[in-house]
């Protein structure tokens, strides 16, 4: 472990003792799931819990390994109906959805927290992400921000590649997660977010991931989009991948249309966390 890193966790520690008990909101991602490991090591799971909102926009495969990591660390979840969907902010999908899908989950965690009696709910917002979210990008951090919520990663500096690298030293199975970002996220901003479209992606990703695998690839590592432009798609696949050969991707073509697109195509410059942020002469050819 190298000195930064082993003086970022420092001042983590520090900050959660100060802290005294948190409920995380936890999405099972590698971010909140060190977070809550390193909050259960300092306070012990007498003082921590976990949130994961349930909704349409957080996908079925995600739900149960994240469970089995909080049982593993000896941490209640709880697993609250989230309704994001309800909001017309969130459903009109401009630039600041998000603002609205994390507002609706602090206004449902900060109530719960209170019952559990937890003095705080912490979310896995890293130093990266405090970055980007000065840019306008990610107005998420400012509607959890506007309820209080705590940032104890980004607060003491972690980037996600000192939280992966610590959470390799930890032993903690999310270490090399792919991002898993919520299924609204792949949705053109304008296009309305309702749950047809977010079954619609999640079936195509959840399906392309167990046709990659036919083909020998680690599906379960792999970074993986299904873009919804519409009725078109673009699919976003590792740069390892590429280009397939073209049996491969003619199935994986096949597989996005059964799914319910009419049309769709692989993008040449492979996945990119954020892509639908990028300016639409950037994004793949539609």
């Amino acid at each position: 472990m190298s000195p930064e890193l082993a003086r970022r966790l420092e001042a983590l520690e520090h900050d959660l003792e100060v802290r005294g008990s948190v409920l995380v909101a936890y999405s099972g991602g590698a971010d909140s799931a060190f977070l809550l490991a390193a909050a259960t090591r300092v306070l012990t799971s007498d003082n921590v819990a976990a949130a994961t909102g349930y909704s349409h926009s957080l996908p079925v495969s995600e739900r149960d390994p994240a469970a089995e990591l909080a049982q593993s660390l000896g941490v209640r979840l709880i697993t609250p109906r989230t309704h994001e969907i309800e909001r017309e902010g969130y459903r009109a999908n401009g630039t600041d959805r998000c603002f609205f899908c994390k507002a609706e989950l602090l206004d449902t965690l900060t109530p719960l927290a209170r019952e559990l009696g937890l003095a705080h709910v912490a979310t896995g917002t890293n130093a990266d992400d405090a970055v980007e979210g000065l840019g306008g990008l990610r107005p998420g951090i400012r509607a959890a921000a506007e309820r209080g919520a705590i940032t104890p990663l980004k607060d003491a500096g972690l980037t996600k590649a000192q939280i992966r690298e610590a959470s390799r030293i930890w032993g903690l199975p999310t270490w090399d997660k792919p991002a898993a970002a919520c299924l609204s996220s792949r949705i053109a901003y304008g296009l309305e977010v309702t749950p047809r479209r977010l079954a619609r992606v999640e079936r195509a990703e959840r399906d392309l991931r167990s046709v990659l695998a036919t083909h020998g690839h680690d599906a379960a590592k792999l970074d993986l989009r299904v873009r919804d432009h519409g009725e078109k798609a673009t699919v976003e696949l590792s740069a390892s991948l590429l280009p397939l050969d073209p049996h491969e991707a003619d199935e994986v073509l096949t597989t996005v249309t059964d799914a319910g697109f009419t049309d769709a195509v692989i993008d040449p410059k492979g996945f990119r966390s954020g892509s639908m942020n990028e300016p639409r002469s950037r994004q793949a050819p539609r």
